[in-house]
């Protein structure tokens, strides 16, 4: 690191189980991250503050007033241009010295698989079913650690899927695939904007410690937040001994 650099991250080096070592990680790493909307926002600012080095923005969609409730990289200029576009404009301005990519249309599995395996941590954003099991499916396949979060109204969860640990469950477990895509969406339901900043300033927290590999991540464990009684509770996560995903031979 440079003077500038240690300067910038001098608060993260303090820390004594993050350090310049775990710093000198993160400005190496490469994230992924996929949905741009009020999950993504958080993500993407704070992975961009904190110096990691090459942040790859997946989202296909395009900027509009009524996103502007939640999703705060965005700004009423940006409307009716890529979210992909919006959200690196807003990031190179915070911290110029990253690289900042951008994929504005849906990947394939191949070109999915391709973008997991170039990843040391993809980060899910995405606000339904299908896109949330696509990516579990190739994170497993990859053994890239997935951080995958959701909220809704006033609620919200978080979990780590870490397939680079033999026994670890992943979303496969928790949830099953074959009722369809039958989540809420937020013009349907709502969903109150701080929450949003909350799970993913949560999701860059479990995010930063894997890639500085320090701390105790949120594999094995689900954080369920209830912002309106503001109560946080825990369950644990095990793998199912039946889930197609962990137990996929071609796959694994």
């Amino acid at each position: 690191m440079n003077d500038e650099q240690l300067l910038r991250y001098s608060r993260h080096i303090l820390l004594p189980s993050f350090d310049i070592t775990g710093q000198q990680r993160v400005l190496e790493s490469r994230v992924l991250v996929i949905g741009l909307g009020g999950l993504g926002s958080p993500v993407a600012l704070y992975l961009a503050a904190a110096g990691v080095g090459h942040l790859v923005l997946v989202d296909d969609d395009i900027v509009e007033l009524t996103n502007l409730q939640r999703q705060i990289v965005h700004r009423q200029t940006t409307i009716g241009k890529t979210k992909t576009n919006s959200a690196a404009t807003t990031l190179q301005t915070l911290n110029d010295t990253i690289k900042v990519e951008t994929i504005d249309h849906r990947l394939s599995d191949d070109e999915l698989t391709e973008q997991a395996r170039l990843a040391d941590v993809i980060v899910d954003c995405t606000d339904n079913f299908i896109s949330r099991f696509q990516l579990n499916r190739i994170s497993k396949k990859t053994e890239t650690p997935l951080v995958s979060a959701a909220a809704i109204r006033w609620e919200g969860q978080i979990s780590v899927y870490d397939a680079r640990q033999a026994d670890a469950p992943c979303y496969r477990c928790l949830y099953d695939d074959n009722g369809g895509d039958i989540q809420q969406s937020c013009a349907e339901s709502g969903v109150l904007s701080p929450l949003l900043g909350m799970m993913g300033s949560i999701q860059a927290i479990e995010t930063l410690k894997l890639l500085a590999n320090t701390g105790v991540s949120l594999n094995g464990r689900l954080l369920i937040v209830d912002a309106l009684s503001m109560q946080i509770r825990e369950i644990n996560l095990k793998q199912d001994p039946a889930c197609p995903v962990c137990h996929d031979k071609e796959n694994n």
